[in-house]
């Protein structure tokens, strides 16, 4: 039986994105968080570090007079999170892998590396929308969004990120990662298919596994699903601690 989470101690969640580096994608996720989470969203820089050993550097900072958090790391982030994890095991209490992986997702990725430059993402980027910009108008919500995503983040930066997480391994993070690990994917998830997560349970049994309805955004477009697997996850873990405790006291 869940922890009645009304009055409970709260928790800070630290939020890691995408390729885009920004909270824009989070927002719904954000709105929907219950008021015993605490959202922290570590944005990454709009030019420069584009490596995780740099972008580490930079959450490390962001996240340094935080005493514990969960961190979860979205698509591009999630081994970030795993890294995170392991350089501040005395603060994460937990670690949520949101539609991502641990070794590049998709191996036709790693063959077309050479794709990875500003010219080919600019195009990707404006073929891929298009049914956006046809389908919706201009005040849709998700077309706003995007747009503002265009303009604050550059193909120059998405293509050396993309670089980036062609050469991540963090199978290794994940196997002796110190907390807990929730992994929630999308249904139907193109861009990080299903065999990602199989990959993650495969190394890691103990993994709990959710899977919400929605593409690769889903995050985004189901934000209820989402809050709902992340503070199921976050209740269990107090739980967990709650019966210990308990348990030490009748010793």
């Amino acid at each position: 039986m869940l922890l009645d989470m009304g009055n409970a101690k709260p928790e800070t969640l630290v939020l890691l994105p995408g390729l885009d580096g920004t909270e824009v994608f989070f927002r719904p996720l954000l709105a929907s968080l219950p008021e015993w989470v605490r959202p922290h969203v570590v944005s990454f820089p709009p030019a420069g570090a584009t490596e995780y050993a740099d972008l580490l550097a930079i959450v490390r900072k962001a996240v340094s007079e935080i005493p514990s958090f969960y961190v979860l790391g979205s698509s591009f982030a999630g081994p970030l999170a795993l890294m995170l994890a392991e350089a501040e095991p005395d603060k994460v209490r937990g670690v949520i892998l949101a539609t991502t992986f641990v070794s590049p997702p998709r191996r036709i990725y790693v063959r077309m590396r050479f794709t990875s430059v500003a010219p080919t993402i600019w195009l990707l980027r404006t073929c891929r929308h298009i049914p956006v910009w046809l389908s919706r108008g201009p005040t849709d919500q998700l077309r706003v969004d995007t747009a503002e995503i265009w303009k604050r983040v550059t193909a120059h930066i998405v293509a050396a990120r993309i670089r980036s997480l062609l050469n991540v391994d963090a199978r290794e993070l994940l196997r002796r990662c110190p907390a807990p690990v929730l992994c929630i994917a999308g249904s139907n998830d193109g861009v990080v298919p299903w065999r990602n997560v199989e990959e993650i349970v495969r190394v890691r049994p103990s993994v709990s596994v959710r899977r919400i309805k929605g593409r690769h955004f889903a995050i985004y477009t189901n934000p209820t699903a989402t809050m709902e697997a992340i503070t199921a996850f976050m209740e269990t873990k107090r739980q967990d601690e709650a019966e210990w405790g308990n348990a030490c006291i009748s010793l």
